[in-house]
Order: structure tokens, then C-alpha cells, then sequence
């Protein structure tokens, strides 16, 4: 139960950073994909499975308040997070660069994705140079936040079974 109240307190916290803060710190019209990052940090610390429903939740928490199709943040999230904790496993987990190297690489993957899905679904305007600008430069930005955000996640998806959640990646 105090894991499943972490998640929901990162979730919250990154749905608030996502939609009040961040839209205020716009780097040539990107912004980060905190929810995303979250997921990703999930998944790598507690797997596939856990990543993918925290990543599925932050995400439709976060269509919430942005005008793009409903669901789609919520499946960029999912999916992304749900193939990061699948690759987990053959990670090198005591590298310093983890966490900027799968923010930056997950929120490009994500990024593409999240454009691919609109076009399928009919968003024929997501599918512009402009698109892979903002892609490219908020899968940058996700590296930079990456760094502060895996702590808070790893504290967060730690088993209870672990002495205050601060078991070393």
C-alpha cells in the first residue's frame, strides 16, 4: 500500500510540474515529458508491468489538460515505459549516465511515437519538420530532467520490503 502511495504522490507531483510549470520554461517550443520520464524511471526500477500501468496512469492524467487526442499521451507513456522495463534487465545499472541516456533515448522514442499515433488517428498536422524539432529538442530536455526525476521514482517503486527504499541501482 505505501508503494502504490508513492506512485500516486510522483504521479501527482509530475502532473502538476507537466501541466503548470513547464509550460512556462519552453525551450523553442518544447517542453519536457515529465509523465514520461516518470515512466520510464518506473519501468527501469520496477519493471515492465509496474512501468507500464504508472505510465498509462500519468499519461491519461496528463491528456487531461492538453488538446490532443484522449488516450494518446496515456499509450505513448505505456508503451514506452512497458519497452524500457523489458530492456532493464540487460542494462548496466551503476553508470551515472543511466538516467540521462533513457530520458533522452525513451523520450525520443516516445516523442516519434506519440506523432506517429496522432497521424494514425487522423491529426494529419502533427506530421511536420516542425514536429521533429520539438520531438528532437524535448527528448533533449528529457535527458536534462532525467536526472532529477529517477531518484524521486526510485523512492517511489521501491518494494516495501526495502529499508526506507534507498537500494542502489
Amino acid at each position: 500500500m505505501q508503494r502504490v502511495l508513492r506512485l500516486l504522490l510522483l504521479l501527482i507531483g509530475c502532473v502538476i510540474l507537466q501541466t503548470s510549470v513547464f509550460p512556462h520554461l519552453r525551450i523553442l517550443d518544447a517542453v519536457p515529458d515529465v509523465a514520461l520520464v516518470a515512466a520510464i524511471a518506473v519501468a527501469y526500477r520496477a519493471g515492465p508491468e509496474t512501468g507500464a500501468v504508472f505510465g498509462f496512469a500519468a499519461g491519461l492524467s496528463v491528456d487531461l489538460f492538453v488538446h490532443t487526442p484522449a488516450g494518446l499521451t496515456a499509450l505513448t507513456c505505456a508503451v514506452t515505459a512497458y519497452i524500457v522495463g523489458i530492456l532493464q534487465a540487460g542494462l548496466v545499472r551503476s553508470t551515472p549516465w543511466a538516467a540521462p541516456i533513457l530520458g533522452g533515448l525513451g523520450g525520443l522514442f516516445g516523442g516519434f511515437l506519440f506523432v506517429t499515433v496522432g497521424v494514425l488517428v487522423g491529426r494529419d498536422e502533427m506530421l511536420t519538420s516542425h514536429s521533429v524539432q520539438v520531438v528532437l529538442l524535448a527528448a533533449a530536455y528529457d535527458a536534462l530532467i532525467s536526472p532529477l526525476i529517477f531518484p524521486v521514482a526510485r523512492w517511489a517503486a521501491a518494494e516495501p520490503s526495502t529499508p526506507g527504499g534507498m537500494r542502489r541501482w
